[in-house]
């Protein structure tokens, strides 16, 4: 433990709480980390006279390319391009009129079925594009029917979270995952997706005994809905369905991933330049509604996590759990699940994840009884991808989609304080992780 390790610490603790209190900005905290880090820890170079091959080609490597993980980077990036330009379509907003006309303005069926489209839409999209999709138009119905919009959106974003769940490219830490432990999207969508279906109906159960009293209008307000045409909301029809081919054949990509070996983040790109080639969108403004910020976040991230790989400080960690090492397999998954789900609603579930991947990988690779289990291990990576999806969740810092959701309420003069998220969040959440504890129980005595 020499002056390097202290530092990287430091540094790395810094920034991580830095972010949970949100004091600063999380790309300042992040890029801010990372500059400290490549200056007191990542700066050696790497010459060792014993690398050959693909290896020394790899240390000669800039130190952003050694320590940033590009291919998530790029398939965010991706899929943020093509989400964009489906945007401008009005493809979302016909979505959602169309979900509270079939609704016939009933406020809980409008909320469930509302609900039902934004976990699936996050599902193949990212969450917190969803909600900027969705959020607007709810917001609209819900002024046209006089009622509050807060239980709508927290509605919506929780069943974002637990959509984006399902799939690798559905919430960011599923790509941290993915990526760490080379699982697939045929992988994540095998082993999440149908456990994710069973818990999206019971909370759409729990959403109906809970609201069915508590929400009414009037029939002339119900009408008013019924009066909104969803076909005005398409502005593009041609360039819906060039959008939409491209966004199946990406997603097709994905599927593929064993038959063609191609990485999430290739796929990704080859869907963006072949959308914005084929809907013949102004390419300037395009680019200029992709996320950046996160984009930029999760590259600081990523050299704030190397920088503690580096001095050692996850190493410790990683002896740290060996004391699980006397403990039933299964035991363990639960206890590194439960303890991961409430931190990643304590901070943020995506830097969380970014951090704890490491950690976990390592324990792994020195456990007696993981090592030599691959079952094992995976099982412990669903565990994980379940608890800091779902464990988001739990608080308004939880997950960004909940941040974008009180952004978006307080610009329309609704106020979602933190409070009023964690009345709803805290329940939600330990039933979510106590139903996927269940899960995780019954896989492991059916696999092992």
């Amino acid at each position: 433990m020499n002056w390097e390790f202290w530092t990287g610490t430091v540094v790395f603790m810094t920034t991580y709480i830095l972010i949970a209190t949100e004091k600063v900005h999380k790309v300042i905290c992040a890029l801010g980390g990372a500059a400290v880090m490549f200056i007191f820890v990542l700066h050696k170079e790497h010459t060792d006279a014993a690398l050959t091959g693909a290896a020394a080609e790899y240390a000669k490597l800039d130190v952003w390319a050694r320590n940033v993980n590009f291919d998530v980077i790029f398939t965010l990036c991706g899929m943020m391009i093509l989400v964009n330009i489906l945007s401008t379509t009005g493809l979302f907003q016909y979505v959602a009129i169309k979900c509270a006309k079939l609704a016939k303005g009933s406020p809980i069926k409008m909320m469930i079925l509302l609900s039902l489209a934004t976990a699936f839409m996050s599902a193949f999209l990212d969450n917190v594009t969803t909600i900027l999709l969705v959020a607007p138009v709810t917001l609209l119905v819900c002024a046209e029917l006089g009622v509050s919009a807060i239980p709508f959106l927290i509605a919506e974003t929780m069943s974002s979270n637990i959509g984006g769940t399902a799939t690798l490219i559905g919430d960011p830490p599923n790509l941290i995952i993915g990526s760490f432990a080379k699982l697939d999207f045929m992988a994540f969508l095998i082993n999440l997706a149908p456990f994710i279906v069973v818990l999206m109906a019971l909370y759409m159960v729990c959403l109906w005994l809970y609201y069915r009293k508590k929400l009414y209008v009037t029939i002339e307000k119900r009408a008013r809905i019924m009066e909104l045409d969803e076909r005005a909301a398409i502005t593009d029809r041609r360039r819906m369905f060039r959008g939409l081919s491209v966004m199946l054949l990406t997603i097709i990509g994905f599927l593929s991933h064993s038959f063609t070996g191609l990485e999430p983040g290739v796929v990704a790109m080859t869907g963006a330049a072949a959308a914005l080639a084929l809907c013949k969108v102004d390419v300037e403004k395009a680019l200029e509604k992709v996320e950046w910020i996160t984009l930029f976040f999760f590259i600081g991230l990523f050299v704030v996590v190397a920088g503690a790989r580096d001095c050692g400080l996850i190493a410790v960690i990683g002896d740290g759990l060996k004391v699980l090492n006397n403990v039933h397999p299964l035991l363990t998954i639960l206890i590194v699940m439960w303890v991961c789900g409430t931190a990643a609603a304590v901070t943020n579930n995506v830097s969380f994840t970014a951090a704890v991947v490491s950690i976990i990988g390592l324990f792994m690779q020195n456990s007696p009884v993981f090592s030599g289990s691959k079952t094992l291990c995976d099982l412990m990576w669903w565990a994980l991808a379940l608890s800091v999806c779902l464990g988001g969740n739990g608080s308004l810092v939880g997950a960004a989609a909940n941040l974008v959701a009180a952004g978006l309420a307080e610009k329309a003069g609704c106020k979602l304080s933190f409070k009023d998220f964690l009345r709803y969040g805290i329940p939600v959440t330990a039933g979510s992780m106590i139903c996927a504890s269940i899960y995780i129980s019954i896989r492991y005595f059916v696999q092992i």
